[in-house]
């Protein structure tokens, strides 16, 4: 986009930094808020649960009774907090396994089956190149070619049997013992 194209705004920038500056204002009056109400919230909790205690003049017997009275209490507060604890830990713990979950997910795919294509190399070439592509890539006019009769000849010169000294490479190995038994003993 060009900055031709683009639309003005219609608030100017000194009135978008006023807007800015009272949502902040109004933010850190909401925060402020907020952390009084939680403050009384905790007051009128423990006013609740912890009546003041009034110790002067009672003997020793109910202070005895007391001091039992606040030791259930805190063993009751001991179990609730302990219970708070194991459901924390326990959702932290599913927490982190659906976190690696999403992760083992994420990184797989399936890979789609693959079929068989026969493509010769001019099609692949010219799939590859476009239209760059010239000339075939006819890759058995490259091949050396060979003539059977050139093979016959070489046959018949390997097959000659003269002087056992030339002939022992020929003769050597399991193909020498081979034509030994086909040409009816030939070296010896």
């Amino acid at each position: 986009m060009n900055l031709k194209d683009k639309p003005k705004s219609k608030i100017s920038a000194s009135r978008k930094l006023s807007l800015k500056m009272l949502l902040l204002t109004r933010a850190c009056e909401d925060l402020e808020r907020e952390r009084q109400e939680r403050e009384e919230e905790k007051v009128r909790y423990l006013g609740e649960k912890l009546p003041p205690l009034q110790l002067s003049g009672l003997p020793l017997q109910e202070l005895q009774n007391l001091c039992k009275q606040l030791h259930s209490k805190i063993d009751v507060v001991d179990e609730e907090r302990y219970d708070c604890e194991s459901k924390v830990n326990k959702h932290n713990k599913d927490i982190h396994e659906l976190k690696l979950k999403i992760q083992d997910l994420g990184g797989k795919f399936k890979k789609p089956a693959l079929r068989k294509v026969r493509v010769s190399a001019d099609e692949m070439m010219r799939a590859l190149l476009g239209s760059k592509h010239k000339g075939s890539m006819d890759l058995r006019a490259n091949l050396k070619s060979v003539k059977k009769e050139d093979v016959k000849q070489d046959k018949v010169l390997t097959t000659e049997v003269g002087d056992w000294r030339k002939n022992v490479e020929a003769m050597s190995g399991m193909e020498g013992r081979k034509k030994m038994f086909d040409t009816g003993g030939g070296a010896q």
